[in-house]
């Protein structure tokens, strides 16, 4: 599959996680932040889980699912979780179905692109920002002024509706 662009479906898919299982369908009406990563326990994916794991009020603030794919299996991800603490859910692609139909499967390597996808409240992709060199990734300012530029559509399970 190609690259997804801005207002493409959001390809569905249901995945095992630290959290148990993880349906994006079943998220309708909340945006959900997909940040595809290319390996538990290392270096970059570390930094990156543990900033997460390091501001649960920020977190908390982003109105939004976080969770986080690779290509490693479930025990590869609960040991990961529970080794550092994480706080984000993390989902195992191993046959990578998920990452080549979001475009972000790096054959050769076998690993996910680094690449945060926000899918809005009607499940379509409203957001796209990869790091492909993977050695950055979208600290939590950028996740907020990311979903900060989208429209709000409706009221997700976080949202104040009074």
């Amino acid at each position: 599959m190609g690259k997804l662009e801005l207002g493409d479906p959001a390809p569905d898919f249901t995945l095992q996680g630290t959290e148990g299982t993880f349906t994006l369908s079943e998220h309708r009406g909340e945006r959900v932040i997909l940040l595809f990563y290319p390996g538990d326990d290392t270096t970059v994916c570390t930094k990156q889980f543990c900033a997460y794991r390091d501001a649960p009020d920020q977190i908390g603030e982003l109105d939004a699912t976080l969770a986080g794919i690779s290509t490693q299996d479930r025990t590869s991800k609960d040991a990961f979780k529970a080794k550092h603490g994480l706080s984000t859910q993390l989902l195992a692609d191993p046959d990578a179905k998920v990452s080549t139909a979001y475009g972000v499967y790096a054959k050769r390597l076998h690993v996910a692109k680094r690449t945060v996808f926000i899918v809005d409240e009607q499940g379509k992709i409203a957001h796209r920002h990869a790091n492909f060199l993977s050695l950055s990734f979208d600290d939590l300012d950028t996740l907020r002024a990311a979903l900060a530029k989208l429209p709000t559509i409706g009221a997700g399970p976080n949202r104040d509706n009074h």
